[in-house]
């Protein structure tokens, strides 16, 4: 596919600038004072204990503490008011990082339209939007915050819809799919604004499971159109980045989500509540991050690199885990066979062999993601290698001099000499080679 031409880069001038900033740090502060002022009510809340049902405090209440997880607490000498310090204080952290990179992109890009929008949706949606739950709190125990929790939760949701279909040049594309953006947009503050409408309908509440669906299926394609038909260069590597941190973030937490969502933990068990927050909150920082790098460093930093390196050492890791598994199961099931009893030869000998296996199985982990995600680099590779053991043996000239044409055609791919159609290497540079 063909890249089109760049637009011109538009930038914020005179007064416009000046309202846009204002608007924007009338925007920060607000979110700010919502983090620092919900902190008594969020902590009220961890401090609760629920009382209802396993299944009922999982789904309403999954963060507070049943009484068997306050009795757990204290048999290890802890108290309910630690946990709800531990609980705050992540919940803060995570927000906080959002606040950080959106605050960092405004600092750095305030003048850039799509950097703009960036900051306000990452203020925006890091410290309300992604978890209500602490604003709720707010707005249970002081109402007056209701229209600044609502007005910024709004603002992160419009953010995330406008970022991902406008991500990385602020333009639609295609330009039918800014009436998709629309309709989502309706929606959703249509669904803040009036959430007993859909809380009393199941229909509407189905009908909101596929308007979700459909927004992800749609910006995906968006993403994907404009990453093969429209992004330049430098905009194809700001979605990589962005691509890269969104699935390892998702990735990551879906591992520590779904124990809450099958209700295998509950509040029987707040250590474990507590890891599985964390684990959480630290994996989606991966969002945010890679987004401050696509807007701000993008060129420092080769995000290939990265995607090559997780997909190497992911794959190593989840068979060199399996494997050892699977070895100290056979060794097992064979000495209980000729000793009648187990030991931990099993282990000793799944370590040795781990250890053994190691680099020959990283190299070759190595080689097939080279050649099936990254063949044009890999064949460059080789052509080069090729090149090199020819040049140590070759002594004719005009023979070395095709070598080399062949391997720049190969490796470099030049389409002209001076950007004027001329054909490369012009046949007397050829000449003068030989």
């Amino acid at each position: 596919m063909s890249v089109r031409g760049a637009p011109p880069v538009t930038r914020l001038r005179g007064r416009r600038l000046q309202i846009a900033r204002f608007a924007w740090v009338v925007v920060a502060v607000t979110a700010l004072a919502i983090i620092v002022f919900s902190v008594p009510s969020s902590l009220e809340y961890y401090r609760g204990v629920c009382t209802a049902a396993a299944g009922v405090c999982s789904e309403r209440a999954g963060d507070q503490a049943t009484p068997e997880g306050v009795r757990a607490l204290r048999d290890t000498g802890l108290t309910v008011r630690f946990y709800a310090l531990l609980g705050v204080a992540i919940d803060k952290v995570f927000e906080l990082v959002w606040f950080a990179v959106g605050a960092l992109i405004y600092w750095r890009r305030s003048e850039d339209p799509m950097a703009l929008l960036v900051s306000v949706f990452l203020v925006a949606f890091g410290t309300v939007t992604f978890d209500i739950t602490a604003a709720d709190t707010l707005i249970s125990s002081h109402p007056v915050w209701w229209l600044p929790v609502r007005s910024v939760q709004i603002l992160g949701e419009v953010g995330i819809v406008l970022f991902f279909f406008l991500f990385p040049n602020g333009r639609f594309a295609p330009r039918w799919t800014r009436w998709i953006a629309v309709a989502n947009i309706a929606f959703l503050v249509s669904r803040d604004l009036l959430p007993g409408m859909y809380s009393r309908s199941p229909a509407l509440e189905g009908l909101s499971e596929w308007v979700f669906l459909g927004f992800v299926a749609s910006s995906v394609w968006s993403q994907i159109y404009r990453y093969r038909r429209v992004s330049t260069p430098e905009q194809r590597r700001q979605t990589r980045w962005v691509v890269f941190g969104t699935t390892l973030g998702v990735a990551g937490t879906s591992a520590f989500q779904l124990p809450l969502d099958f209700s295998l933990v509950g509040g029987d068990a707040p250590f474990v509540l507590l890891f599985l927050k964390a684990g959480f909150a630290l994996s989606f920082l991966l969002v945010p991050l890679s987004i401050g790098v696509a807007m701000v460093r993008s060129r420092l930093f080769d995000v290939d690199v990265l995607i090559n390196r997780t997909l190497v050492y992911g794959l190593l890791t989840a068979m060199m885990v399996s494997l050892y598994f699977a070895v100290i199961l056979v060794l097992q099931r064979l000495l209980i066979i000729l000793t009648g009893q187990t030991s931990t030869l099993a282990v000793v000998g799944s370590t040795l062999l781990i250890a053994a296996l190691f680099n020959p199985l990283r190299r070759r982990i190595q080689s097939f993601i080279d050649r099936r995600f990254y063949r044009k680099k890999y064949d460059a590779r080789k052509t080069l290698e090729t090149f090199s053991a020819t040049l140590r043996d070759e002594t004719d000239l005009a023979a070395l001099s095709d070598d080399l044409v062949s391997v720049v055609r190969e490796t470099v791919q030049p389409t002209s000499l001076c950007g004027c159609g001329q054909r490369w290497p012009p046949e007397r540079e050829r000449a003068s080679w030989s």
